[in-house]
């Protein structure tokens, strides 16, 4: 993957983020699918990029119900909150869906100058805040996506925001049905049936991780 088109590493040029891959302590780790990358309690002092794969972003209550949060896909960076907050243990659970490779950087060195004073090392921390910026916005859309009492509001609301987001009524979903389940935090089997109604009614098509929002 080429760094310098991730949004961390946006504006900077590829020689210029080998250069600071040694400044931020840059470790790269391997997941097999459904390997736990960051367990809940955990603590981390660094930022993850997703080289390739997918990560989900999950957490669990006390009797076991889990929630979707979100994914990361490959040039998305996981963790970096908790990272900023030293001894502050993680309150989710991030896990490869697939086999993933992760590229871990140490939060403390992206926020201060290295001792070589690179002059891109600002830019960085600029684009870290933008980074964690628009995830507090993801957040604001899961909590609009599930403000309704309805399955179908849920339903409707998540895939209004994808085609907004792609810009056509055609898109595909990352997640599955249980993920879909989990992150919209409704029943699968009355989700699933939901669905089906919707696309009986002439409202959707869908055929599995494609979804065409049908027009009157």
């Amino acid at each position: 993957m080429n760094l310098s088109n991730t949004q961390l590493f946006y504006g900077l040029k590829e020689e210029e983020v080998e250069s600071l891959l040694g400044c931020l302590s840059a470790e790269k780790r391997n997941y097999k699918k459904g390997e736990i990358i960051l367990s809940e309690g955990s603590i981390t002092e660094n930022v993850g990029i997703v080289l390739s794969g997918m990560a989900m972003i999950s957490c669990s209550d006390v009797w076991g119900n889990n929630s979707i949060l979100g994914n990361a896909a490959p040039g998305s960076i996981f963790a970096e909150a908790y990272a900023c907050i030293p001894g502050q243990p993680l309150l989710v659970t991030v896990t490869a869906t697939e086999d993933t490779s992760i590229l871990y950087m140490n939060v403390g060195r992206i926020l201060t100058t290295c001792t070589n004073t690179c002059p891109f090392h600002a830019k960085l921390a600029r684009n870290l805040l933008a980074v964690t910026a628009y995830k507090s916005l993801q957040l604001s859309q899961r909590i609009q996506h599930t403000s309704s009492k309805s399955v179908r509001g849920r339903l409707l609301s998540y895939f209004s925001q994808c085609a907004k987001s792609v810009g056509k009524n055609s898109f595909l979903i990352p997640y599955n049905r249980q993920q879909l389940a989990d992150y919209l935090n409704v029943d699968r089997s009355t989700m699933c049936n939901e669905l089906s109604k919707m696309q009986k009614d002439g409202i959707i098509k869908y055929e599995r991780n494609r979804i065409l929002l049908l027009s009157d």
